[in-house]
């Protein structure tokens, strides 16, 4: 398995990152100009969980960008130490799936304890993903 491969599922992230940025102001701008909302009025975070009611999709693109962090900062471990081995890659589309499972969820029905279920999900299989690169990094030269 080629080394790059790791690079796909890190695009598949990148993918839905911007397909839940789309849905976030597709939604966001609906219910701006429904409720007659200037742009101004919801300027803060803060302003807008009080002003609009949809921020399900603000919100799951915030999470995009907490934990996923680590999965970037482990792909591109796997990619510069050459440790994309199928396992490696295995889990990070797995992690991709559970994150993918747990942005549905919070875009679509937002039950609590499924989205919850997704993103403990997503938390172990990124603890199995550094255990691996941990492994990787002790077995490895030097």
């Amino acid at each position: 398995m080629s080394g790059r491969a790791i690079l796909w599922p890190v695009l598949a992230m990148v993918a839905l990152t911007f397909l839940v940025s789309v849905v976030m102001y597709w939604r966001r701008i609906a219910e701006m100009r429904a409720k007659r909302i200037p742009a101004q009025a919801v300027a803060t975070a803060t302003a807008m969980a009080t002003r609009l009611e949809d921020v399900g999709p603000a919100d799951n693109f915030r999470n995009l960008f907490e934990g996923p962090v680590l999965f970037y900062v482990a792909a591109l471990t796997a990619l510069v130490i050459d440790a994309a081995s199928p396992l490696v890659v295995g889990l990070a589309w797995l992690y991709v799936g559970c994150r993918v499972a747990h942005s549905t969820i919070h875009l679509t029905t937002n039950r609590v304890m499924h989205r919850f279920s997704a993103f403990v999900a997503s938390h172990a299989v990124l603890f199995a993903l550094w255990l691996a690169l941990g492994w990787a990094i002790a077995a490895g030269p030097g």
